[in-house]
């Protein structure tokens, strides 16, 4: 069909293609009126976050609400299985994560564990997840992929991605691999301002392409662009905006053929410079065709994006055929998952606090233990006191409970009395002055050696008292100086797990 800026029909169907592009979020548990009207008309989908959950009841009764607007709605999650989870935002995530499956390294594990989360999606009436994160993590100081990687390894970070996508997909519910292409050697958060990455494509083949290739091969969905700078690629425009990037290289050299789906606008990123709208101009100029919008999107800002893109394609721009293309990829995912639903029967709900893959034993395995800590261990040293190095987590982790304190506070364990208050002493970059501490004291944080205030607690405690022993629930250094014990993520399970360490009455035989 001709679409002729003049007619009224033609423009109707353009601002619904426009809009069956856009994934935005709102604020509340109760889907609000005016996103309901756009769902109607034709809106692409909904994404969900933390603060749009309060209970496993309520999600499925606003999943079945944004179905009934609109039967072919992409509804969205980012449920990595690990420090980054909205089902479990206020409780903290009772699986893995991706950091301790790759140092696990059992294929078959983490093909359970990807399917176990599809499962809880399926329940819960999302249809599109927004994981796994298959960046390699080769910068320790990365502040937000870290424990959110498979490692350091391209040839084990892509067995696993392929591995957890194939779980994952057999349960209906697509995967958006991410981030595309690739986002773990920076040291810059993209929520924040703009990473720039020194790779040549030479060197994007040898490492951060290999785990998009086997996603691919695998059969991802889905995939998920970075907010990143590439100057020896594209010196001009984030991976988000830019053609050779998504056209290129993900297109056209590894052959991806589904929905490309952009991290979230509201990202600095993004949209620091410009302004979300023309992000979402550019994303789609430049290959995208799922716009994630951001968290707290509101019906007026929608308005502005829709006329921006409306605006772009009247100037020549943006083409119709662009937007009929992206358009018609979101139509196929969301009938496609409609079909796999239909096929595909959920069975009954796994109890994955008990479930034998998900033991703490296997979690254990994987913690990195100094020699300083297995002494400690095998002397059957009791803390005294538990020093909390409260940090602000990225936003992609948010404020969910985490680790230890996570698991205490859903009181599914028996903890020493020093991790109950008060004998809980937080310090924080705001508050960094630690008192004088007697006897054993542990200390735990995440991503210890990026926080100049908790190192120099740190060596201020140690220089006054050797019975310290230091946990680091994050990606620790490479040298480990802030890390005795290295749990290499944070959800609830390993922190079940890292108190059975500390607490196991035999500590040489968990050790052995």
């Amino acid at each position: 069909m001709t679409l002729l800026a003049n007619d009224q029909a033609t423009q109707a169907e353009l601002l619904r293609r426009v809009s069956t592009t856009l994934l935005p979020g709102f604020v509340g548990t109760v889907l609000p009126e005016w996103l309901a009207a756009r769902l109607r008309d034709g809106l692409g989908g909904v994404c969900l976050f933390g603060m749009n959950i309060e209970s496993g009841h309520q999600l499925r009764e606003l999943t079945a609400a944004i179905r009934a607007a609109n039967p072919h709605a992409i509804i969205a999650i980012d449920e990595e299985g690990g420090d980054v989870t909205r089902l479990y935002y206020d409780i903290g995530s009772p699986y893995p994560g991706a950091a301790v499956l790759g140092r696990g390294d059992d294929l078959e594990h983490t093909e359970n564990v990807g399917r176990l989360v599809g499962w809880e999606l399926r329940r819960s009436g999302c249809n599109l997840n927004f994981a796994p994160s298959i960046d390699i993590n080769s910068n320790s100081d990365n502040p937000v992929i870290g424990v959110r990687s498979f490692g350091v390894e391209p040839e084990r970070v892509a067995a696993h991605a392929a591995a957890w996508i194939r779980g994952h997909q057999q349960t209906g519910v697509a995967v958006s691999a991410k981030h595309f292409p690739g986002h773990g050697d920076t040291a810059v958060d993209s929520h924040l301002s703009l990473p720039v990455i020194e790779r040549s494509i030479d060197e994007l083949r040898e490492r951060e392409l290999v785990p998009f290739r086997a996603a691919v091969a695998a059969g991802a969905r889905t995939i998920m662009s970075s907010h990143i700078l590439l100057p020896q690629i594209d010196p001009n425009q984030p991976a988000t905006f830019s053609a050779d990037i998504l056209q290129g290289l993900l297109r056209t050299e590894l052959g991806f053929d589904g929905v490309i789906v952009s991290d979230a606008l509201d990202m600095k990123g993004a949209s620091g410079v410009h302004g979300i709208a023309e992000a979402a101009v550019r994303a789609l100029i430049a290959g995208c065709d799922l716009l994630c919008i951001g968290t707290e999107n509101s019906d007026a800002q929608m308005d502005e994006i829709e006329a921006a893109l409306l605006a772009a394609i009247g100037s020549g721009r943006l083409s119709a055929e662009r937007i009929a293309d992206a358009a018609g990829r979101v139509i196929r995912l969301a009938e496609e998952s409609a079909v796999l639903e239909a096929a595909i029967p959920v069975p009954d709900a796994v109890d994955t606090a008990t479930d034998p893959i998900l033991s703490t034993d296997r979690v254990i395995d994987t913690f990195a233990v100094s020699e300083r800590a297995a002494r400690w261990l095998a002397a059957g040293t009791r803390a005294q006191t538990v020093v909390r190095i409260d940090t602000v987590a990225n936003i992609a982790v948010g404020v969910a409970p985490w680790g230890p304190f996570a698991e205490i506070a859903e009181g599914t364990v028996a903890a020493d009395p020093a991790w109950l208050e008060p004998n809980v002493v937080p310090i924080s970059a705001a508050a960094p002055t630690l008192p004088a501490l007697s006897g054993p004291v542990l200390v735990i944080g995440k991503d210890n050696h990026r926080h100049g205030f908790a190192t120099a607690a740190i060596d201020a405690l140690r220089a006054e008292n050797p019975e310290i022993l230091v946990i680091d629930a994050g990606w620790p250094s490479d040298d480990r100086a802030y890390a005795d014990i290295a749990t290499f993520g944070a959800s609830r399970l390993l922190g079940r797990a890292l108190l059975a360490l500390l607490n196991a009455e035999n500590r040489q035989e968990r050790l052995a």
